[in-house]
């Protein structure tokens, strides 16, 4: 990473600092590598720490940059497409699915969970629950509701728990023949068990996506998946992509 002086460029020298940096991240460094501490840098280019700072926030608002507990800054691995109003339709667990399911248990869901499957207050559902990794890094976890009578088949006694219990359980969802699936997108903050899920401060920005999966006339499976705001992006069908730079106060489920 080379000397650049700031003094006389017009622009804010936060911002020119900001350019420079991108460019010897895309050239010098590769993804989850650790970054010179912010002394070392700030001496390299001759600028305040306080410059400094405000390009790294900068790169970190943009999701080019990391900061992770215990480690440091860190280059942040390209942002994952979390798809929404797309034509595809696809059951959790399909071939071509990128999550893992890492446990099922069977509880009673959240009252607004129970409302959407149209199933009693005191009725346990399965709750399989998957995680997304990329680049060696947690940016995604989910936690998918599955109605007794969306899997009547499924037996008790092969895997009671565990990941082949989610493995089991999203096998005979998929025996239902999917009539559509419905999202939505909130943007929020992470809540305690979601951040530690997804090695994150309790508080940080996230994306919430609400998923109904509807197979003979009702909501056979409910999933919701929060994403890490600073590595995701919204993609609509073939379009483009929107950067999810908000953090706004996560609405209570």
């Amino acid at each position: 990473m080379g000397t650049t002086q700031l003094e006389t460029v017009p622009e804010p020298k936060y911002w020119h600092l900001r350019t420079v940096l991108s460019e010897a991240l895309d050239s010098e460094f590769s993804v989850g590598e650790i970054l010179p501490n912010e002394r070392d840098l700030a001496a390299r280019f001759g600028v305040a720490r306080a410059t400094l700072r405000q390009a790294l926030e900068q790169l970190e608002l943009e999701g080019r940059l990391q900061r992770r507990r215990g480690v440091g800054t860190t280059v942040a691995p390209p942002r994952v497409g979390v798809s929404v109003g797309t034509e595809q339709h696809a059951w959790p667990g399909a071939a071509d699915d990128v999550w893992q399911p890492t446990d099922c248990t069977q509880a009673l869901p959240p009252v607004s969970v129970a409302a959407a499957l149209e199933s009693g207050r005191d009725e346990p559902v399965h709750i399989v629950r998957r995680s997304r990794v990329t680049h060696g890094q947690p940016v995604a976890a989910e936690l998918l509701y599955v109605p007794q009578s969306s899997v009547p088949a499924l037996s008790a006694i092969d895997a009671p728990s565990g990941a082949a219990r989610a493995r089991a359980v999203l096998r005979e969802l998929q025996r239902l023949e999917l009539e559509g699936q419905e999202s939505a997108v909130e943007l929020g903050s992470a809540r305690a068990d979601d951040a530690k899920e997804l090695d994150r401060l309790p508080g940080a920005p996230v994306l919430v996506v609400t998923t109904r999966y509807i197979a003979e006339g009702r909501t056979a499976a409910l999933s919701v998946a929060t994403y890490r705001a600073d590595t995701c992006r919204l993609t609509f069908g073939d379009s483009g992509g929107v950067e999810i730079q908000q953090d706004p106060e996560r609405r209570a489920s």
